[in-house]
């Protein structure tokens, strides 16, 4: 059994790389964005590569995640257990920082050396405007390389989110081959919404912003075998 994020996150890409792994829809702007196993494990080589050969960072550093579930959430995660780093779950000192465009206002609570400001907008846009001691991270990853080889060990803090992640899993009856559908706004937990799903090898549908109405529609176009309660 896999007690690597990055480990858990391979075996969930080898399975089927081209096969839907996060689909990703905001009821608010009508966006839908598909990545499969292959197209999210690029974008997770990229930020760990930005954050290795750019920042300079690795085991032992602290990373400070301000992000709601989102597709570019699941890569700044999956790229910073790749690269080793421990994802911050208070306010505090750390390495470097990803928040939403609408939370930088919390950054003087996180102090960091570096500071990325994401948009989370449809297509990966960039920021119109990017916030003044922010770079916009959509931006910068893009010209960092395709690969990264993880760090092979995770620390006893990774160890700790699997445990809890299987025993989401296993609470909400997930099983391999699942394809899970998740309502942002109840499941902002990590764990939830990404890591559960991931260690039970199913994919996910995670939707913001999530209309009601469109529900029963949604599990039908997307062929969802589980709905989080």
């Amino acid at each position: 059994m896999a007690e690597n994020i990055a480990r858990v996150f391979a075996d969930a890409v080898a399975t089927d790389p081209t096969r839907p792994l996060l689909t990703w829809y905001d009821d608010a702007t009508g966006e839908r964005t598909e990545l499969s196993g292959a197209t999210l494990a690029n974008w997770v080589a990229k930020t760990a590569n930005l954050l290795v050969d750019e920042l300079a960072v690795g085991p032992d550093d602290r990373a400070g995640v301000l992000l709601p579930p989102h597709w570019q959430t699941a890569a700044v995660l999956l790229g910073c257990w790749s690269a080793g780093l421990t994802v911050a779950e208070a306010p505090g000192p750390v390495e470097v920082l990803f928040a939403a465009a609408d939370r930088v206002d919390e950054a003087p609570a996180w102090p960091a050396n570096e500071r990325y400001a994401l948009a989370l907008a449809p297509f990966a846009m960039p920021l119109r405007e990017v916030p003044p001691g922010f770079v916009d991270y959509v931006v910068e990853v893009r010209t960092h390389g395709d690969h990264f080889t993880p760090v092979p060990t995770g620390g006893p803090a990774e160890r700790e989110l699997l445990t809890r992640a299987r025993t989401r899993a296993a609470e909400f009856g997930l099983d391999a081959g699942d394809r899970v559908l998740v309502d942002a706004a109840r499941y902002a937990d990590p764990v939830d919404w990404l890591l559960a799903p991931l260690t039970a090898n199913a994919t996910v549908v995670l939707c913001g912003n999530l209309d009601e109405s469109r529900l029963e529609n949604r599990q039908q176009s997307e062929k969802t075998t589980k709905t989080l309660p």
